[in-house]
């Protein structure tokens, strides 16, 4: 199977499911140049999500979606991707050389196969950033890594679509997907969990804004933790020896 994605090549896109993800990286395609030709929305915050982020894009059943584009993006939640491929594949949706990314992170392109078999190019892509749907998410992805698991003939088809929405792609092999997913909820929902806490005890210290407290917090924790070592850039590499420091009084040692 050849790619169709060359240096300037163009790509009418469909995006099936209007959700943060698939809304934000719709409109990145399409600042890339590539035209949205056909959304779908069902629920009232899918509909205004798309009419925000993809002004002026017809809605339309899934059906309709894929039939009218050469790249179909899966913006859908995890547990509805596969029965959703089974659907359209059933449906005789799909046809050949057409480009069909999903954006689980979880799942690599095996979920993909009932629609392989029809000759589709799979892609699976995610952005490891969290995104909110609203049009200020599209400068988050500005070096956002974003996880690329394809077959191995298509990579620079995965890649070429990552560096256009001003992402770096990095390779996942499809096996390693489920451990790439845990990795970032335990530390988003971790993030979460932490900070909602500590949020409400502030609080209650009579703080009115706790965010105004934990924001540099968090921002220099993090420098600290990336800079000197304690989350190395190669975790299985030695760990680097590090001058003698004070002791902090909140060292827990």
């Amino acid at each position: 199977m050849s790619t169709p994605l060359g240096s300037s090549a163009r790509l009418r896109v469909g995006i099936i499911g209007s959700g943060r993800a698939g809304a934000v990286l719709g409109a990145a395609l399409a600042r890339a140049g590539h035209p949205t030709v056909a959304v779908s929305a069902v629920s009232d915050a899918s509909v205004n999500r798309a009419r925000e982020m993809l002004p002026g894009v017809p809605i339309r059943d899934d059906v309709d979606v894929v039939a009218e584009a050469d790249l179909v993006v899966l913006g859908v939640p995890d547990d509805v991707l596969a029965g959703l491929v089974a659907g359209l594949a059933s449906a005789g949706a799909f046809h050949p050389g057409q480009v069909l990314v999903h954006l689980s992170p979880g799942e690599g392109i095996g979920v993909l196969e009932p629609a392989v078999a029809h000759d589709v190019l799979p892609v699976a892509l995610h952005p490891a950033v969290a995104l909110a749907g609203r049009p200020s998410d599209l400068e988050r992805l500005h070096g956002a890594v974003f996880a690329v698991t394809t077959l191995k003939s298509l990579r620079p088809l995965g890649e070429a679509l990552v560096l256009e929405m001003g992402g770096e792609p990095v390779w996942i092999e499809e096996e390693d997907r489920p451990g790439y997913c845990a990795a970032l909820a335990a530390v988003r929902e971790g993030l979460e969990g932490v900070l909602g806490a500590a949020s409400r005890v502030l609080f209650d210290c009579g703080i009115a804004d706790p965010r105004r407290a934990l924001e540099p917090l968090v921002v220099s924790t993090l420098e600290d933790a990336f800079g000197t070592g304690s989350v190395a850039r190669n975790p299985a590499a030695p760990a680097a020896v590090l001058p003698d420091r004070p002791t902090d009084p909140e060292d827990d040692e």
